[in-house]
């Protein structure tokens, strides 16, 4: 937030840890950090950002540095109707960068994670449905399987 291209630094660090440690799920779509940098230091609607990326949903924040202290914040937001989903702040000292970033990382991944599970679930029961066929196959392929298990 400062333009000091020291923080600039830290926060790009930061967002790649983030984005490192997302792309792990493996059930979640992550998009490469260098398109996400074009938004960076911008002021940006969150729905137009879904669109052009593509994305259903978008986590955003911000770095400040006061002396050797940091406060990180991330909120994660649904770019279809903008709602917020998950938000949190991280404080810490900047003795051990990478320790910090790693802890911030974990912090959001680890309830960010659960909350985007539960998101597609709740959207999966509000779609209407159009035909049980694939209900229906679904259905035969886990009795198959059962079947064929040791």
């Amino acid at each position: 937030m400062s333009g000091d291209p020291e923080q600039e630094y830290f926060a790009d660090g930061i967002v790649e840890e983030i984005t490192t440690a997302i792309a792990r799920v493996p059930w979640l779509f992550v998009i490469a950090r260098n398109s996400s940098f074009t938004y960076k230091g911008k002021a940006v609607d969150v729905k137009q950002v879904g669109r052009e990326l593509g994305v259903r949903y978008v986590l955003e924040g911000s770095v400040r540095k006061a002396g050797q202290r940091v406060r990180i914040t991330a909120q994660l937001i649904d770019a279809l109707n903008g709602a917020h989903l998950w938000a949190d702040r991280f404080d810490g000292a900047l003795d051990d960068i990478f320790e910090l970033q790693d802890q911030v990382a974990s912090g959001v991944v680890g309830p960010v994670e659960p909350r985007l599970r539960q998101s597609e679930i709740e959207r999966a029961i509000r779609k209407p449905v159009a035909s049980l066929d694939a209900y229906d196959l679904y259905l035969r392929a886990l009795a198959l399987r059962n079947t064929h298990t040791d």
